[in-house]
């Protein structure tokens, strides 16, 4: 069986609390369209064609949100979303006029992502790290790294689900569970570990409840939720994504990265949140450019057949 066939073949038509009032605001031709259009393991790039060719990014947040409802909190239950944008749907609506009349922000323009809720956004939901003690924390200010989101043209959907203070909570917590969002599933069988702490961001990701996702990590809180939902994530260097606006473990190992169904979509996603200049964790300056995943600079002690691949 194909994964996505694996992923959706559970999938429930009811619509749930959590997203129910903001699928009720869309406008009817916005579900027609969505109804047309099946976002499940559509890359960035995928996505950006579909917009340039009629798709709008009102009925795209509609059908990923159709999604949510069917497969988050019914039918398989995964719970990897804590909170539902309310104005998603508005600002994607602000999107889609900027696209009609040509003014793109950028490569992300109009694409929702997901964020985890140990960052803090200025839209109407709380930053609770999973916490009850964090139920009503809501933000005036984003964190540098969604503000950079938004400024590419990002959609910020929602929050995702969280090893309860990113596993600070205890040794013996489950990966995955909150007080806030209860227990998230693997995307693969929802009553299996999805390891943690970016558990939401990893499920979600890998169902295709949004483009993609962003993950914090401490020691392994992305690569291994993202290992075993069959994602790519990485772990920035140090002080590469400014740490602020993110709930706090260590400042020597804090840092958020991408959490994506390609590589090339965690590529652009870290493009974007990158600081500028870049950090190292010395305090230095990274060089400037774009850089690639995985892919190491030829040098002079490459055979020159070798060295041809890294040109």
């Amino acid at each position: 069986m194909k994964r996505r066939q694996f992923l959706i073949s559970a999938a429930a038509g009811s619509v749930v609390t959590s997203t129910a009032s903001a699928i009720s605001s869309t406008r009817v031709e916005e579900r027609s369209r969505s109804n047309d259009f099946d976002p499940a393991e559509a890359s960035i790039a995928q996505l950006q064609r579909h917009l340039s060719s009629g798709l709008t990014s009102a009925a795209l947040v509609t059908a990923y949100l159709l999604r949510i409802s069917a497969l988050d909190q019914q039918g398989p239950t995964y719970r990897s979303i804590i909170a539902i944008n309310p104005d998603a749907l508005d600002i994607a609506r602000t999107l889609d006029r900027e696209r009609r009349a040509n003014r793109l922000r950028g490569p992300l323009h109009g694409i929702p992502i997901l964020i985890k809720d140990n960052i803090e956004t200025s839209d109407r939901m709380p930053t609770t790290a999973g916490s009850l003690a964090l139920a009503n924390a809501f933000h005036a200010k984003d964190a540098p790294l969604v503000a950079r989101l938004r400024a590419a043209g990002a959609i910020i959907l929602g929050k995702t689900n969280l090893s309860e203070w990113a596993n600070f909570r205890s040794t013996f917590s489950s990966s995955g569970w909150s007080a806030v969002g209860g227990q998230t599933g693997n995307a693969y069988n929802s009553k299996r570990n999805p390891s943690g702490s970016s558990s939401g961001s990893a499920a979600a990701a890998a169902l295709s409840f949004a483009a993609a996702a962003i993950g914090t990590e401490t020691d392994g809180s992305i690569l291994s939720p993202s290992s075993v939902n069959g994602l790519v994530g990485f772990k920035p260097s140090i002080r590469a994504v400014s740490g602020q606006g993110i709930v706090p473990l260590s400042p020597r190992q804090d840092v958020a990265g991408p959490m994506a169904r390609t590589v090339e979509d965690a590529r652009l996603l870290a493009n974007v949140i990158f600081d500028s200049p870049r950090r190292t964790p010395a305090g230095g300056v990274m060089p400037s450019g774009d850089w690639r995943v995985g892919v190491v600079p030829a040098s002079s002690s490459m055979r020159a057949e070798v060295a041809t691949l890294y040109a």
